[in-house]
């Protein structure tokens, strides 16, 4: 059973470092909480966590297999996007939680939508299902450290603090009330869109503006809420968790900004409460009908549940899923689709093996198709859905022979090979046995060294002979200037 309990005495000794302040109730030599319960007339049950018999809805949830250094914050953050959380008690030596929230219907919520998500803490899977309890009545002298955490989030969650949304970039205010939040993402190993950052963020409340950017080779964006509550709840909750699994680690801090100032809508940048502005950067402005559905969206309240890449192992799908707000534009489903388009590209120096080297960077490219009819737009087929989006997050809006390139997904499923016989001048190019590709291997290190393009390279498999002076020469013929180089010790 989860434990028939409602009051509920802890104390928890591990080695010199206590936890919680109390006797210890089954002796100073063991490392396991032990707790005396009584509730519904039986009292001095001994508690019994690992029962995974279901039990009625409760506002009281019950959560197992916790990582051993599993913190408060951590599982109180689990139930924050859901509502106020009332109470938390905390079975060290079980790995184990109870967790209260406000009402049932916010825990049927939680419930609900962890059924169908797996959620991780620490890059390992936990349980959540409802507890026997009806409340849970701890005591707080021997839970101080728990209540002091419930006490500082129930501040974040009833503050009511306001700022002045001013209309230039430059107003700062002290960082803690600042609606606006700067996210670094470390051990990008997937790539993170400005769709799958507001997907994630708007559980915590209305998502007005987001910018991103790369800045010392690392990925970060600017994200602005309605209130400054919301960028509280969101840093407690999100600070230091994956977006995948054992990768693309979230960093957040307040920015001192109160506003951010959004030019144009695009894979960059995008103003919620504005989807009339340009796209810039020569990318065709929004539709009408998606600049009408971003309107309505800012209308709505933040439903938690209807997609979180957070915790999914299967990156591939998280990805294609982040997307899909681009996909719908045309029409198409994302499920792993490996065809992109390329447009805008300068259709006097393009040329399949020129597409299949720069989209390489990215994954395995299968076949190549320039359009006949149109030169200055292709078609790139990838091994599969992940490597498509890794290529389309990472090129589109780069240039390439000295024009802005537009990728996107497109309707095809696979690309064409001319028929037998017939010659279409060298447009269409299949790199499917190529011995250039570089993520073969399941699981292989070059899945690792995937970045935004940068004016940095790094060389690999040079000949013994080759020297510096070789290598800046080749590189200076292609019409570049070699600003340093360096090779590896």
């Amino acid at each position: 059973m989860d434990g028939i309990v409602t009051d509920v005495a802890v104390g928890v000794k591990r080695g010199s470092d206590e936890l919680l302040s109390g006797s210890v109730l089954n002796g100073p030599s063991s490392n396991m909480t032990s707790i005396v319960v009584t509730a519904n007339g039986n009292d001095n049950k001994k508690f019994k966590g690992d029962d995974k018999m279901e039990s009625a809805p409760s506002r009281v949830l019950h959560i197992r297999k916790l990582p051993g250094e599993v913190t408060e914050t951590e599982v109180i953050a689990l139930g924050l996007p859901f509502g106020k959380v009332t109470n938390i008690l905390m079975l060290k030596g079980k790995n184990q939680a109870f967790l209260e929230l406000a009402t049932e219907e916010a825990a049927g919520t939680m419930v609900n939508y962890y059924t169908t998500l797996t959620p991780h803490l620490r890059n390992q899977p936990i349980y959540i299902q409802y507890s026997n309890h009806k409340e849970l009545k701890t005591d707080s002298a021997l839970n101080q450290r728990a209540q002091a955490v419930l006490q500082a989030v129930s501040a974040v969650q009833s503050s009511n603090s306001t700022v002045a949304n001013t209309a230039g970039s430059e107003n700062t205010v002290s960082s803690a009330q600042s609606p606006v939040l700067r996210i670094i993402i470390d051990n990008m190993y997937y790539p993170v869109t400005l769709d799958v950052l507001h997907q994630i963020f708007s559980k915590f409340g209305t998502v007005l503006k987001i910018i991103t950017f790369t800045k010392n080779n690392q990925f970060q964006a600017l994200l602005q809420y309605a209130d400054p509550t919301n960028a509280q709840q969101a840093k407690l909750a999100l600070d230091g968790q994956n977006i995948y699994n054992a990768c693309c680690t979230l960093r957040i801090d307040f920015s001192k900004l109160v506003n951010l100032n959004v030019k144009y809508n695009n894979d960059k940048s995008r103003d919620y409460t504005r989807p009339d502005l340009p796209s810039g950067d020569g990318q065709p402005t929004l539709d009408p009908a998606i600049a009408a559905a971003f309107a309505k969206e800012t209308s709505l309240l933040a439903v938690p549940g209807a997609l979180s890449p957070l915790g999914i192992p299967n990156a591939a799908a998280a990805a294609a899923a982040a997307a899909a707000g681009r996909v719908g534009m045309h029409g198409v489903t994302t499920a792993g689709n490996t065809v992109l388009l390329v447009s805008n590209l300068n259709e006097e120096m393009v040329s399949p093996q020129s597409l299949f080297t720069l989209f390489g960077v990215y994954g395995d490219v299968q076949r190549v198709k320039i359009l006949y009819n149109k030169k200055d737009s292709a078609l790139i087929q990838m091994a599969d859905g992940n490597q498509s989006q890794l290529a389309m997050s990472h090129l589109n809006g780069q240039k390439m022979y000295g024009k802005i390139i537009r990728v996107t997904l497109s309707k095809h499923q696979t690309v064409q090979l001319p028929r037998e016989g017939l010659d279409d001048q060298g447009l269409t190019k299949d790199f499917g046995n190529s011995p250039l590709h570089r993520f073969k291997k399941p699981g292989s290190k070059n899945f690792q060294n995937i970045f935004p393009p940068s004016a940095t390279l790094h060389l690999s498999n040079i000949p013994q002979t080759i020297t510096e002076d070789d290598l800046r020469t080749l590189f200076t013929n292609t019409g570049g200037t070699v600003k340093a180089f360096k090779f590896f010790q």
